[in-house]
């Protein structure tokens, strides 16, 4: 029959489980050797525990010190920032495990793995960790508990219940701090420079096969709420980044400032379309709204402006969530009286390149005069020539449009707009490349479109005179379901090991998950809604509906102090108030002392039940005999009772009490 643990034992285990699961949430970011050494570290320290071994000397602890930290020092090539504190953090934490002497070590382990907790909000602020963070401060809390007792430890289950109550009663405190606590504009968890590295999304350059990356990332890029009638799936064209620079590989910006200064010229037409963005983080300026905003929206402390292309751009990068409104036209006429000097740098081809493709653009040009017969004549070879749209096209050499036009002719929706480019301006029609994404994916659980990375899109634009620029999607000539529909209607993929196939066509069991999947999809984005995003906009509406109006950062301040006391005496008032259970075997053992103390035998308060029943029953006494054994054998019966047993005393005991209690009388 195996020992039961030691007390020591139990509670340090239970301490490497509450660093364990704080460091977890931590692996995704850490350098790929920080985990290792810490799980080694931990799983030492576990093994000494289970040995009863001695801890390591300080003279072999202090080089691993100084080995990990240069380590992350070789890493970062820095001690200081975000990433490199967390790397440092959490190996000390792992260290200081193996130098605990005192208490006074407990508690700053305690509190290191408090603070990396708070850590792991830099990284991740979704529902899922915040779950994860509740449960190892839960834990946390549990061993801190534990660490306290001084006699008996009562069951894992009742440390646990004693840890959720304390964690229970911070809540209503926490919840009025967080609508109330004057806030700043700014994300409520993030640091400068290197706290929103490694974003993912559009690039401001194109080459075969970058976007068709991103059609693979579920991401999303943005949500956006609309307020009018939705335009049908192929009017949504939400516009990002303008390229006119080629190289003969890799389309960019334009470097000149030709046209910097031309006035925006944007007629809009039909009835225009109220909306709201939530645009997810990317680390770039570009705002996104649907062709053609109406006016410039109103990012707080971040002011736009847009370009005389048509690219609505931000002040500073976008490094946290924000939301803003917007309307927009898509029926519109861009730039139509542009004069002709402004457009020649929309003409531009690098020398050198695509020769056959050149050849095409004059054997079109002998054939016809009208631009729009050519722009027609193009997309017919598109459409008419066994051109195949697919994320896998093969890779492409120096001359990359003709190898794609005359000899893989498959691609994804950036060959076709940059050949589509590359072909009007050999035809002498001014002409540009514009990304952004196409599409979206309505959520009806929640009535929000969702625009994912998948949707990441390139077309083109060309430039009739009296119309201006006109959209001109080639990938529409190809796989016109794509515009109309979405991604997975073209370019099917499976996923849950073939239970969805994102082509349409579902199974009972896909169509359920992917039910699910919005029903989730909207709950993190009622999260990003009101909890992530409760900017001072919103707190100033919710004082507003407590009926505070104008309110400065003193009156703020007042009505949280008053609200958090009444949310802490709400909390404390009813443990106060709460008469505390009277344990069956105490009131047993009360009721006797009292009864002996009217007879003239009253307890001393320093006496125990042994030292007690030895002056009851000593020779001197002047008690009967068989009112002395019956005095014995209660107070014998009471000191098993009570220290002979961790826990409750059985039912049984407390009976037989009563009944030698019937007898001493």
């Amino acid at each position: 029959m195996s020992r039961p643990m030691s007390r020591d034992k139990a509670d340090t285990l239970l301490l490497l489980t509450a660093c364990a699961l704080v460091l977890f949430p931590h692996i995704g970011h850490l350098p790929g050797w920080v985990f290792p050494v810490c799980a080694g570290l931990l799983l030492w320290r576990g093994w000494i525990t289970f040995q009863g071994s001695r801890m390591p000397p300080r003279w072999l602890l202090l080089p691993l010190a100084i080995l990990a930290m240069a380590g992350v020092y070789a890493t970062h090539k820095t001690l200081f920032g975000r990433d490199a504190g967390v790397a440092m953090l959490t190996l000390l934490l792992a260290l200081k495990l193996l130098e605990m002497h005192a208490k006074r070590d407990l508690f700053v382990v305690l509190f290191l793995s408090f603070f990396l907790i708070l850590a792991s909000f830099f990284y991740s602020q979704s529902i899922g960790s915040a779950a994860i963070m509740v449960a190892a401060v839960l834990v946390i809390l549990t061993t801190q508990v534990s660490f306290q007792y001084t006699g008996a430890v009562p069951p894992l289950k009742q440390r646990l219940r004693l840890g959720a109550t304390i964690l229970a009663l911070a809540v209503p405190l926490t919840l009025v701090l967080f609508l109330l606590f004057p806030r700043i504009q700014g994300p409520l968890w993030g640091l400068p420079s290197d706290a929103h590295a490694g974003r993912t999304g559009l690039s401001d350059t194109m080459t075969p096969g970058n976007i068709s990356q991103l059609a693979l990332s579920d991401d999303v890029a943005f949500r956006v709420k609309f307020l009018d009638p939705t335009p049908p799936q192929s009017k949504l064209y939400w516009r990002g980044v303008v390229l006119g620079s080629f190289d003969g590989r890799t389309w960019a910006p334009l470097r000149s400032r030709i046209g910097r200064n031309q006035p925006l010229e944007v007629n809009l037409r039909g009835t225009p379309v109220r909306y709201q963005v939530t645009l997810e983080p990317h680390s770039r300026n570009w705002v996104f709204a649907l062709e053609a905003p109406q006016s410039l929206p109103r990012l707080a402390d971040n002011p736009t402006g847009i370009s005389y292309d048509m690219q609505l751009l931000s002040s500073q990068p976008i490094n946290a969530r924000v939301r803003y409104d917007a309307v927009s036209h898509v029926e519109f006429d861009l730039q139509p009286n542009t004069p002709p000097r402004f457009l020649e740098q929309w003409l531009d081809l690098p020398p050198g390149f695509n020769p056959r493709a050149l050849e095409l653009a004059a054997r079109l040009r002998s054939q016809s005069n009208s631009n729009a017969e050519l722009v027609n004549a193009v997309l017919r070879i598109f459409r008419e020539q066994n051109f195949r749209y697919t994320l896998e096209p093969p890779p492409l050499g120096r001359h990359s449009v003709d190898e794609f036009l005359f000899d893989s002719r498959a691609g994804f929706c950036e060959h076709y707009a940059g050949s589509f480019v590359v072909l009007m301006r050999a035809l002498g029609i001014p002409s540009r490349v514009v990304t952004g994404y196409q599409g979206g994916e309505l959520n009806a659980a929640d009535g929000f479109f969702t625009v994912r990375q998948s949707d990441a899109h390139a077309w083109a634009e060309v430039w009739f005179e009296g119309r201006g620029w006109l959209r001109v999607d080639p990938t529409a000539a190809v796989a016109p379901t794509r515009i109309e529909r979405n991604l997975s209607s073209v370019i099917p993929r499976q996923m849950l090991g073939g239970l969805i196939t994102l082509d349409g066509n579902r199974s009972t069991w896909a169509a359920a998950w992917l039910k699910m999947r919005q029903n989730w999809d909207a709950v993190n984005n009622a999260w990003n809604q009101w909890v992530l995003n409760y900017t001072p906009e919103k707190q100033k509406s919710f004082v507003k509906w407590l009926g505070f109006d104008d309110v400065d950062w003193r009156t703020m301040t007042a009505i949280m102090v008053a609200l958090s006391a009444v949310a802490m005496t709400a909390g404390l008032l009813p443990l106060m108030l709460r008469e505390r259970k009277r344990d069956p075997l105490e009131a047993i053992y009360e009721s006797f002392c009292r009864r002996l103390g009217r007879q003239g035998l009253p307890r001393a308060p320093h006496e125990g039940p042994r030292s007690y029943a030895a002056r009851l029953t000593a020779a001197d006494s002047p008690l009967p005999a068989k009112r002395k054994a019956a005095l014995a054998r209660f107070l014998e019966r009471y000191e098993t009772a009570r220290y002979g047993v961790t826990g409750k005393a059985p039912a049984s005991a407390i009976s037989e009490l009563k009944t030698l209690l019937a007898e001493c009388r």
